[in-house]
């Protein structure tokens, strides 16, 4: 029974979750280790509560397209599934609340909501892929607390990322059409390029200037907030630390596109349910260095490279535990 809820919950994929808590709290110059912690714990109680939801609201569907999963196998049954679900819901804002507070539990409350809301009704709709994209910025947010402006950017990215992927993820069953793989692929460049533009005052005499096109991004991505006045836990750079931010960012970029990449050129190519399945758990693996270059330019360049460290655990994991 254990290893098939480990595969109800795709328990592995969990560890794609704490990343957007660590880009939220890193715009929001927030990182203390026992809040960051706390809020990991949370949105991944979540994350696999809306797995596990997903496959009871799948289960009449799975049992033609999917019989292996472990609802229409029979190793779990239907009603120990949703009831995981609300548990695992529970648990996640119960752990909000401790470790954020009221303005934290409250986009946790939005992030389960909107979890469950797609589940349960927006997932075949078309609206299913902003439904999905939303939760995974509303998780970044969590890791903002009070200080979700200040958050924005990175959320955007993720949710952006997640956009695409979900889309593509509809050809997973019986392949599609190469338009959805090769609109990830001008997505992951454009977010690439996003996150590794130099922010203002980062820039020296080996840089080069910015295209038209970083330029319309980074304005709508990467222009830095106005900054309140470092608080307890904030994130203050130097010139020389926002310089270094920026590099190892660019580094992680570009690590999230060689991740990605490949896969997404082949289900542009052949877009067949085998390609694009791959192509769908490389882009929910390239999460973690996406993540991670968000974080390092938010000012905490080796939390942000700590955290890519998990990119290669989660990929060997999925190997044993499907991430879709």
């Amino acid at each position: 029974m254990l290893r098939a809820l480990v595969e109800l919950v795709r328990a592995p994929a969990g560890l794609t979750v704490p990343g957007d808590v660590l880009a939220g709290a890193a715009a929001a110059g927030d990182l203390r280790v026992g809040r960051a912690v706390g809020l990991s714990a949370s949105s991944i109680c979540i994350y696999w509560a809306g797995m596990a939801l997903n496959d009871w609201a799948d289960r009449e569907l799975d049992a033609v397209e999917r019989p292996e999963r472990p609802i229409p196998s029979g190793r779990v049954p239907a009603q120990t599934a949703f009831n995981l679900a609300a548990g695992l819901t529970a648990g996640g804002l119960a752990l909000s609340a401790l470790s954020g507070g009221k303005s934290t539990l409250a986009t946790s409350t939005a992030l389960a909501a909107t979890a469950w809301a797609y589940d349960v009704y927006a997932k075949n709709t078309l609206a299913g892929p902003a439904v999905m994209a939303s939760a995974r910025a509303l998780d970044v947010l969590v890791g903002a607390g009070p200080k979700r402006r200040r958050a924005l950017a990175p959320a955007l990215a993720v949710g952006t990322h997640i956009l695409a992927v979900t889309t593509l993820s509809r050809g997973e069953v019986h392949g599609g059409t190469p338009t959805p793989a090769r609109a990830s692929l001008a997505t992951t460049a454009a977010l690439a390029l996003a996150v590794s533009t130099p922010q203002r005052g980062t820039e020296g005499r080996g840089t080069r200037p910015l295209t038209a096109l970083g330029r319309v991004i980074a304005a709508a991505l990467v222009s830095p907030p106005p900054h309140a006045t470092p608080g307890r836990g904030a994130i203050v750079s130097s010139p020389r630390q926002s310089g270094v931010g920026w590099g190892v960012a660019a580094a992680l970029a570009g690590w999230f596109a060689r991740g990605v990449v490949p896969a997404q050129l082949a289900a542009a190519r052949e877009p067949d349910a085998a390609h694009v399945r791959r192509a769908v758990g490389a882009g929910i693996h390239g999460l973690v260095p996406l993540q991670a270059a968000w974080v390092a330019r938010a000012g905490a360049p080796w939390v942000g490279a700590g955290l890519a460290l998990a990119f290669p655990v989660v990929k060997a994991l999925a190997k044993k535990v499907s991430s879709t």
